[in-house]
């Protein structure tokens, strides 16, 4: 039987010098005794997909509203999906599987319902007591205080690489966020993480956009790599819309991580990071750079799809209702939750003794706790408790 210490003599063994061994991990804030059988980073990819804000993950939207219908990517779906491509990645540049898979099911764990539109709606809210509503700070309050799993800590207790990954993800959606406590720059197992996020939903939301029919093929052939992607399919002209929409978005996928691979090996020779320790020096120096990435011309031809899903999808005026409807639910929520707190469960906002009398909590605080509790509804939840909260003949 293959114990921990041998896998981690294995990883000795078959990563690169500048990959993020498990025996060398920053351990966790909390001393624990090694698994006999798991490292560090299994263990925390465990934990994670036993936690609570990951099963929630399946009612929360990526682009499309759940009840939009059942074919489109949720936010549990997008995030196994990241998980496959970064996995894949991290094998062929021979990097910790493990530490990437651990850091991928996390990146979006903060995420509140309605995707992008409800993080603006919080965001916007919070800004009237001066602070932000940010997903990578909620992911990482997440882990580290508000998950209740352990009789002995806090949150979930991961390694010290797994938090510095999720607080600096840093996608064109996301913003990296810098504590003091964690001065070090993310490994490139993170980085990896970082590139599969948008690798994912750039692809799959051209596979949900034809699907919905928010976008159409001929808005899409104004795209070079969609033309490339097609080209390379046999005889496309004979199959239906549907098998061409699976082929070519499998094909838009492959043609990138092939990409990305070729110019990330070539950068990472020249590079030439003797070791994990480098690579955190290097990437809190150049925050703004990513040593794993797209050749030049794979970027520029990614950004003008970006850019065409940018003006025919997120703007098409179906997704457009979706998020305003989204924006009203959590004004309506937040608003009313802040008029009368005593709406809110016990565990929320605590009662005194006679469960009467709510706790007192200066603005600040009040707004904090009122907009933790929205972040961590599901899409269905938030709608279910506007429909109690603002239909007179809902049930309660």
């Amino acid at each position: 039987m293959r114990k921990r210490i041998d896998i981690e003599k294995l990883e000795s063994q078959i990563f690169a010098p500048y990959a993020m061994q498990s025996r060398d991990s920053a351990g966790r804030q909390y001393k624990e005794s090694s698994h006999d059988v798991r490292t560090c980073y299994q263990r925390d990819r465990d934990r994670i997909v036993h936690s609570e804000a990951f099963r929630k993950l399946e009612y929360k939207t990526q682009v499309f509203i759940i009840f939009e219908g059942d074919y489109y990517r949720t936010r549990l779906t997008h995030t196994i999906e990241v998980a496959q491509i970064a996995r894949t990645i991290g094998r062929n540049l021979r990097l910790n599987e493990d530490l990437i898979e651990a850091i991928a099911l996390a990146h979006d764990l903060g995420h509140p319902p309605f995707g992008h539109a409800g993080e603006t709606a919080l965001n916007e809210i919070m800004a009237r007591v001066g602070k932000k509503f940010n997903h990578n700070i909620r992911s990482f309050d997440i882990v580290t205080k508000l998950e209740k799993r352990y009789p002995d800590f806090e949150g979930l207790n991961l390694s010290r690489e797994v938090l510095v990954g999720i607080l600096k993800h840093q996608t064109s959606f996301d913003e990296a966020t810098f504590l003091k406590k964690y001065k070090e720059g993310p490994t490139l197992e993170a980085k990896v993480v970082d590139v599969a996020d948008s690798l994912a939903y750039l692809n799959h939301d051209v596979d949900d956009g034809l699907k919905s029919g928010c976008i159409t093929e001929a808005d899409l052939r104004k795209s070079k790599l969609w033309q490339k992607a097609l080209g390379s399919i046999a005889h496309f002209e004979a199959y239906s819309n549907e098998m061409r929409r699976y082929q070519v978005v499998k094909q838009l996928i492959d043609m990138q991580i092939k990409d990305l691979l070729h110019a990330s090996d070539q950068r990472l020779k020249k590079l030439n990071f003797k070791s994990s320790a480098d690579v955190k020096k290097h990437t809190e120096k150049h925050r703004g750079l990513n040593p794993i990435g797209f050749s030049p011309a794979m970027k520029k031809q990614r950004d003008f799809l970006q850019e065409l899903l940018l003006n025919k999808l997120y703007h098409h005026y179906r997704v457009v209702r979706m998020t305003s409807k989204a924006r009203r639910i959590i004004n309506d929520l937040f608003s009313v939750y802040s008029q009368a707190p005593e709406q809110l469960p016990y565990d929320v906002f605590p009662r005194g003794r006679d469960f009467k009398k709510v706790h007192h909590y200066k603005n600040e605080k009040k707004c904090e706790i009122i907009c933790n509790h929205i972040a961590s509804m599901t899409d269905r939840a938030a709608i279910d408790e506007h429909r109690k909260l603002f239909d007179a003949y809902s049930k309660v």
